[in-house]
């Protein structure tokens, strides 16, 4: 091997030792609790009523530009009630959420969702995938989110409509029960999600 391929293979072999160099390492972001929110309104023929659930933890893996991996714990067991200022008529609101004509939470205290893809769509609002499990049955979701990446911080907030029949909340229906009348209950309910989440190693 003459001079000039030794210094070309030296030359390839030192480029290739700074490109794994500066590669950056995959990312693990803590949700912070504290600073998170998930916000509920559920519709009835009569009104609606809000309210909100506390994000009991959570992670995200950011690889480089790509958000590789995701998960959330829900405490159902938290979840309370902001539209109702009596005492009594806001515990039996919140008594009936957790029992067995919704979430059940003695049972089934936590929901669960996991991140399956977040894909950017422009800037950055991306397109999140991912299966949502609620007293203990999985269903597959998506929706738009506005995610917000530092090198520290990830702030993620989105706006996001739940199904409940499909996770057999099937009470006051109209696709289950017949003549309920001004009784009824809207299947969807809607979330509003903040999610903060800072860097802490992987």
């Amino acid at each position: 091997m003459n001079t000039k391929t030794v210094f070309k293979s030296f030359a390839i072999l030192l480029g290739l030792a700074g490109l794994f160099a500066f590669t950056p390492k995959p990312t693990k972001f803590q949700v912070d609790t504290k600073s998170s929110t998930l916000l509920w309104t559920a519709r009835k023929v009569t009104g609606s009523h809000n309210g909100a659930v506390p994000i009991a933890a959570g992670e995200l893996v950011i690889d480089g530009k790509n958000i590789t991996q995701g998960n959330f714990e829900i405490d159902l067991s938290g979840l309370t009630v902001a539209d109702i200022t009596n005492p009594e008529s806001n515990a039996r609101l919140v008594g009936h959420l957790k029992g067995e004509d919704f979430f059940s939470t003695e049972k089934f205290p936590k929901a669960n969702f996991v991140l399956t893809s977040a894909a950017l769509k422009s800037g950055q609002e991306y397109l999140v995938k991912g299966k949502l499990t609620i007293k203990g049955i999985t269903n597959d979701i998506e929706f738009p989110a506005t995610i917000v990446k530092e090198a520290k911080k990830v702030t993620a907030t989105a706006k996001i409509t739940i199904d409940r029949t499909k996770y057999d909340i099937r009470y006051r229906s109209k696709n289950f029960f017949e003549n309920l009348g001004d009784k009824a209950i809207e299947d969807n309910f809607d979330l509003d999600l903040k999610l903060v989440a800072v860097a802490g190693g992987i």
